[in-house]
């Protein structure tokens, strides 16, 4: 048996998000289960929705990022990539690329079929009514952190449900 100490950083990491993923599925899960899933849908983006204020607060401090830095696109990329590996497990992160365009866009494209959210939702059995969460908590990052900027496509469900395919682009307006 090894000790705590002795778990690589990144293993630990990976461990510690899967833990999260798992039970924002199990949460979805049980509230689409007893509520339907339109209700679940509905209250996913309410916690989302409240959830990125903390997490962009909790990211700025552990990256000790002054209000100012998010004002440039240099700064805002920057923190927006830090923020999504500290973030996402890696076993995750390796599954959809995000790149940034100069001079204000931030692209985003799963590789096929492997958008976590979206396996899941299909295992449940709901894909065809799942309202998208995991590009709508970008969305909410940008909006907490009061930047402005527009999105296409726009997200009205599953996109790699509808169209085979997930990706799209951020414009920041900074």
């Amino acid at each position: 048996m090894r000790r705590l100490e002795d778990v690589p950083r990144g293993e630990l990491k990976d461990y510690l998000g899967k833990g999260w993923l798992t039970h924002d599925a199990m949460w979805f899960y049980h509230t689409c289960r007893d509520s339907g899933i339109q209700e679940a849908n509905r209250l996913n983006r309410e916690a989302i929705r409240s959830l990125a204020a903390i997490e962009m607060a909790r990211a700025r401090k552990v990256l000790c990022v002054e209000e100012g830095e998010l004002r440039t696109w240099e700064g805002l990329a920057q923190f927006m990539q830090d923020a999504l590996a500290m973030t996402l497990p890696s076993s995750i992160y390796s599954r959809v690329s995000f790149t940034l365009v100069p001079p204000n866009v931030l692209h985003w494209e799963w590789a096929d079929g492997e958008c976590f959210a979206y396996q899941g939702m299909k295992q449940l059995g709901v894909i065809d009514e799942y309202v998208c969460g995991v590009m709508f908590r970008i969305e909410c990052w940008l909006e907490n952190s009061g930047i402005p900027y527009t999105l296409e496509p726009r997200i009205e469900g599953c996109i790699m449900h509808r169209t085979g395919h997930c990706a799209g682009d951020f414009t920041v307006l900074i």
